[in-house]
């Protein structure tokens, strides 16, 4: 197991926290909120995972101007309009994908994902940008949601994508996969890096595989009480190596990516919004510029903070024992100047 960098939480201790918060969010706060009944959250969301999925793979909107296409449906600054297409439909997809959560869209509980989702997601991710520059070697039969029937090129790492003639039969083993309950108690994060490697050596579609690939993995994750995962574009090279390490054997480097993504959004965006006032969340929720995680631990350990640690390890505390920390904090040093 790879040990923690200085200050930062093992792999298994991000697992465990994991399991703990999404438990909490279950129990304490009722599940993931609804996308018609929290627009704003899940608005939020989406702009940040547009931007972050489609920069992985090159495109260069930063996210202002993500938002502003997305909101507002303009596109500010000067960009190929290859670049705002891209966004515009990868926003599309994502937000079918964010539908799905909890229990929406007719899916049951034994079918995770079928094919003609899988060709679904693609068509919308793909067809805006497709109608003004298709692949140049696309074929009319390889349009967005059609499987690919050409063979791809061996990736950096040697790794070589299947013949295309064989992909209809190894997506159909792929879904079948996705669709089975692990027999393992491995982490659920672990679990979905394998499905997001093995749909990523696959390659099915001529174009796009890497941003479909990631819709498919919060997909399966929203349909499952988890927040989508968005893996940020400064994270491309660990993730391009995890998904390396997956390719050989070794899924827990990307099943660590997939955590701390997931992790990131339920502490970013989802409960921050949930939470009132003056229930405990964990401490990575009350985290701000100038005020970081490691800050307000160390302040709860010295009783300056007031929080609550639980039997999982995680501390926990208010905003309003937050508001009282910062209070007392200014006190402090009004009275240390005088």
């Amino acid at each position: 197991m790879a040990e923690a960098r200085r200050g930062r939480p093992s792999r298994a201790a991000i697992h465990v926290r994991l399991a703990a918060e999404i438990r909490e969010l279950h129990e304490r706060f009722g599940g993931l909120p609804k996308p018609d009944e929290a627009v704003g959250i899940w608005r939020d969301i989406w702009h940040f995972e547009a931007h972050h999925s489609t920069a992985i793979e090159g495109n260069t909107l930063v996210l202002r101007e993500v938002e502003v296409l997305l909101s507002e449906g303009r596109a500010v600054g000067n960009k190929e309009l290859k670049e705002y297409l891209e966004v515009q439909g990868y926003a599309a997809a994502s937000q079918w994908v964010y539908g799905q959560a909890q229990g929406a869209g007719g899916w049951t509980a034994d079918q995770l994902l079928t094919l003609t989702e899988v060709r679904q997601v693609h068509k919308r991710a793909m067809t805006p940008v497709w109608e003004i520059a298709p692949h140049p070697q696309a074929l009319d039969t390889e349009k967005p949601g059609s499987f690919r029937q050409h063979d791809i090129q061996p990736f950096g790492g040697g790794m070589r994508p299947p013949p295309f003639t064989d992909v209809p039969a190894q997506m159909a083993d792929w879904i079948s996969s996705a669709n089975e309950s692990p027999g393992d108690k491995r982490p659920i994060a672990v679990v979905l890096a394998e499905q997001h490697a093995a749909f990523e050596r696959i390659h099915p579609f001529l174009d796009g595989n890497g941003r479909v690939g990631r819709l498919l993995l919060n997909l399966m994750l929203v349909r499952q009480g988890y927040p989508p995962a968005s893996v940020q574009k400064r994270e491309r090279v660990s993730y391009l190596r995890a998904l390396a390490r997956a390719d050989h054997g070794d899924p827990e480097p990307l099943g660590e990516v997939i955590a701390r993504s997931v992790l990131d959004n339920l502490n970013r965006f989802i409960l921050p919004a949930v939470a009132g006032p003056a229930k405990l969340v964990p401490l990575e929720v009350l985290a701000a510029p100038g005020r970081t995680v490691l800050a307000l631990r160390a302040a709860a350990e010295r009783g300056r903070l007031r929080a609550a640690r639980g039997t999982d390890g995680i501390w926990r505390s208010s905003r309003v024992w937050l508001d009282e920390y910062v209070r007392s904090l200014h006190q402090r040093r009004r009275a240390s100047r005088s």
